[in-house]
């Protein structure tokens, strides 16, 4: 029986694990091990090299679904991450060929029915296998890439996440044909009720996984990517700061209200009805900016405008 309650950091993590067993797994995907006797989840959490927020975050949402909305920003993207590879490890090396075991011990290996149980089990494995390795292979390398601040511009997590469900279909198809047609002696019913109970445990585990990426790593990532866009912007400002300190000198009046206009996203002709001047006087003076400033494009003139306070940067879109 679960009990809902919130665990923090100060609390004894035998009395989580006795209060909600299922948190054994989670320990092992954390990378914690047994035997830290009476020591509190703070305690256990810094002896092993787990950060204790990201811990209590997980754990807390899978037994009762609270999510600290507020305070996200103290997850640890590397903790979560660790605890994600380490859970398609688990599911895939150990939990699915287990279950297949049972499965293939409790059928009658003469049945033609078994066989294409089996066969529908391993159509379910394959999805799911195909499904982790996809966030092995894609996913997991690019939020890496994402802390090191090597952003792969032709994806981001909203590509992930849209394509992000549930293959849990086959499963539900296969308890069902085993429930209700699958005859057995005694025996074999036994077997088939201890490997549907292993296979219902496993859909709830599932589940939460998904849920846990869903709800936690998917908005923690699209807030680093955030971060990581702010921080080109202001890459960008400071190099241009750094390279081109006097440009502003070097600009008319009339240049510099060109600029502005440019940075609002105005054509030559605007530009040039709003400064009572002809277009031909704009694409002059369009030419000699990009000549002293030695920027060609509005992108580069709009950074250009806010590090010399022509415009502020609350006004543009960046």
């Amino acid at each position: 029986m679960k009990h809902l309650k919130m665990y923090e950091a100060d609390d004894k993590l035998i009395s989580i694990i006795r209060d909600n067993y299922s948190v054994l797994q989670s320990l092992g995907s954390f990378g914690i091990n047994l035997g830290f006797g009476d020591k509190t989840v703070r305690e256990v959490c810094e002896e092993q090299g787990v950060d204790t927020y990201t811990f209590l975050a997980v754990v807390n949402f899978t037994i009762n679904g609270y999510l600290d909305n507020e305070n996200s920003d103290r997850l640890s993207i590397p903790t979560l991450m660790h605890y994600l590879k380490a859970s398609h490890d688990y599911y895939l090396r150990f939990q699915l060929p287990f279950i297949r075991r049972e499965l293939a011990d409790a059928l009658d290996e003469h049945s033609s029915l078994a066989q294409l149980i089996l066969k529908l089990y391993d159509e379910y494995a394959h999805s799911i296998r195909v499904h982790m390795m996809y966030e092995e292979k894609t996913v997991f390398p690019y939020v890496e890439n994402l802390l090191e601040g090597n952003a792969n511009g032709n994806y981001d997590i909203e590509t992930f996440s849209k394509n992000h469900g549930q293959t849990d279909q086959k499963l539900r198809e296969l308890k069902q044909i085993i429930i209700k047609y699958l005859p057995a002696d005694g025996l074999r019913n036994n077997q088939l009720s201890a490997t549907l109970y292993d296979i219902y445990n496993n859909e709830e585990w599932l589940s939460l996984h998904a849920n846990v990426e869903d709800e936690i790593f998917i908005p923690a990532i699209r807030r680093l990517e955030q971060k990581s866009r702010q921080n080109d912007v202001s890459a960008k400002i400071s190099n241009m700061i750094s390279q081109s300190p006097s440009y502003s000198e070097v600009l008319s009046e009339r240049e510099k209200d060109v600029i502005v206009c440019v940075v609002q996203g105005m054509s030559n002709k605007e530009i040039a009805d709003h400064l009572f001047i002809s277009t031909n006087t704009v694409i002059t003076h369009r030419r000699n900016i990009a000549r002293k400033l030695q920027i060609h494009s509005p992108a580069g003139l709009t950074i250009y405008a806010i590090v010399n306070q022509l415009v502020d940067i609350s006004s543009v879109k960046l």
